[in-house]
């Protein structure tokens, strides 16, 4: 059993409902999942000891949250060389860049290995649809069968 923590900003619920799915569908696969805000993670120790990462945020103004932006930092100070990386959103008319800046930043600076599956984004409209609970547990289920 691998270890996950995702960690999320949302400000309408959205986002928080996705990284809660998400969580689900990495389940699936008999791995430990943590969910947590941006704002629980204060230090280092707080995202040390997983074996995979998934970051979340909505899209405001076609870049993340700076909640999210603010958190970081934190993992800036920690080595997470080689670890899997996943990251998502929602949106609404903007595009939904965020999760495509989050997993660059995972991959680019923190040197991450992002998931195949690459950034998940989901309008807003279509969280709380059938159809938004499928695909996020998707996103959580193939993202456990890569972390094996």
């Amino acid at each position: 059993m691998k270890r996950v923590l995702i960690i999320y900003y949302s400000l309408t619920g959205n986002t928080e409902k996705m990284a809660e799915y998400i969580a689900e569908g990495v389940r699936f696969n008999g791995h430990e999942v943590l969910v947590k805000k941006t704002s629980d993670i204060t230090n280092r120790e707080d995202i040390r000891g997983f074996d995979g990462y998934i970051f979340g945020s909505p899209t405001h103004h076609r870049d993340m949250a700076q909640d999210m932006k603010d958190f970081l930092l934190i993992p800036r100070r920690e080595d997470l060389k080689g670890k899997l990386a996943g990251s998502f959103g929602s949106y609404t008319h903007s595009g939904g860049d965020a999760p495509t800046i989050l997993l660059k930043t995972m991959e680019h600076v923190f040197q991450m290995k992002p998931s195949e599956l690459g950034p998940f984004n989901l309008v807003e409209t279509l969280v709380e649809t059938t159809d938004g609970l499928h695909t996020s547990h998707d996103y959580g289920r193939v993202f456990g069968e890569e972390l094996g």
